[in-house]
């Protein structure tokens, strides 16, 4: 996948584009191995599409805790969801000489110009849980999204009042995001047939613009505008879109009373389906991705050897990919799967509320 450009040459062993080909060693395979691993010395750069969200800060968080732990340093920027910023915070990066960057796009087309830059100053890219198209990313760290989505759908499906047969309203994510893209063709994977076959409606659609809530509520706004209360569920791309649909049942009178899905685990997510309000969301082990994500950024650095078991396109390369698994959470396992794994604390999640 590496091409010949001047500065990364001895990158061109590490990667492989071929599904289940495997190049890398044990770095634990003895005393060399584990100090050559320690990563003293490394630059990593960050540039993050925002820090508004209690997601990202997790991910910055679990990223600063393991490269304090390897002797990695991590530089970061956050662009507040805005292109032109984010190019601006790269080309600093670049400038400070990073050893490798790890980029979390606000606008995947757009970072293929910060991808260019990098190359160019012969530093190695990573893409951090958005996939950055049109660009010869290095590496593509993320969770299954087409599997979060499939999740989604078929968690509505399943708990419609008649399983399987129901209206319901989409809110998709951001249109920039190529995730959204992603989480909607895992939905329509699972909704694709049933709609074919009249048993599911979509009677309201659209896309909320940065993944705000208050464009979801205004989403759930129209909808009840135009159906009125005739609609059994929410399909919500994330939490954050989810606690904006919720807020517009709210205002109805419906909270509660309309399955609404959801994303990401969020706290305010969490207590949301402890108390009623929202149905589920996907439980994605951040702390383990952004792991993941700074082992590997600080191995490219050292110039070792990449596991790379999958690819995924990004619209004209097969980008070498780590995809992580996910977990739907509910009120049923919410104390198994995002408490257990101290993702969010019992009392943070229950509060004083008995169980």
């Amino acid at each position: 996948m590496i091409d010949a450009r001047t500065g990364l040459a001895a990158l061109s062993l590490m990667l492989s584009i071929a599904i289940g080909l495997v190049l890398g060693h044990d770095r634990e395979a003895g005393p060399a191995a584990h100090a050559a691993a320690a990563g003293k010395g490394v630059r990593v750069g960050l540039s993050m599409d925002t820090l508004k969200e209690a997601r990202w800060q997790s991910d910055r968080d679990a990223m600063l805790e393991r490269a304090a732990k390897r002797g990695a340093e991590v530089l970061v920027q956050s662009a507040s969801g805005d292109d032109a910023r984010q190019i601006a915070d790269v080309e600093a990066l670049i400038t400070r000489q990073v050893d490798v960057l790890l980029i979390i796009a606000h606008d995947g087309t757009a970072m293929a110009k910060a991808v260019r830059m990098a190359h160019d100053a012969g530093i190695p890219v990573i893409a951090y849980d958005r996939l950055i198209r049109d660009a010869d990313v290095d590496l593509y760290v993320s969770f299954d999204n087409v599997h979060v989505g499939e999740l989604q759908a078929q968690y509505v499906v399943d708990h419609l009042p008649t399983p399987g047969k129901g209206k319901i309203v989409r809110i998709y994510g951001s249109r920039a995001d190529g995730n959204a893209v992603l989480f909607k063709r895992g939905q329509d994977n699972v909704l694709r047939p049933l709609i074919d076959r009249g048993e599911v409606q979509v009677v309201h659609e659209d896309w909320a613009d940065d993944w705000k809530p208050e464009n979801a509520k205004k989403i759930v706004n129209a909808a009840i505008s135009r159906q009125g209360r005739a609609f059994d569920a929410i399909l919500a791309s994330n939490d954050t879109t989810a606690g904006g649909a919720i807020q517009a049942l709210a205002e109805e009178g419906l909270a509660g009373k309309v399955l609404v899905t959801g994303q990401d685990a969020e706290l305010v997510a969490c207590q949301r389906i402890v108390s009623g309000t929202q149905a589920m969301t996907v439980y994605k082990p951040i702390a383990n991705l952004a792991v993941s994500a700074i082992d590997r950024a600080i191995d490219m650095a050292l110039h070792r050897v990449i596991v790379a078991r999958q690819t995924v396109n990004n619209g004209a390369f097969d980008v070498p990919s780590v995809l992580a698994d996910v977990v739907v959470a509910t009120r049923e396992n919410m104390l198994d799967t995002v408490v257990r794994d101290g993702f969010h604390t019992e009392r943070e999640v229950y509060g004083s509320t008995q169980r």
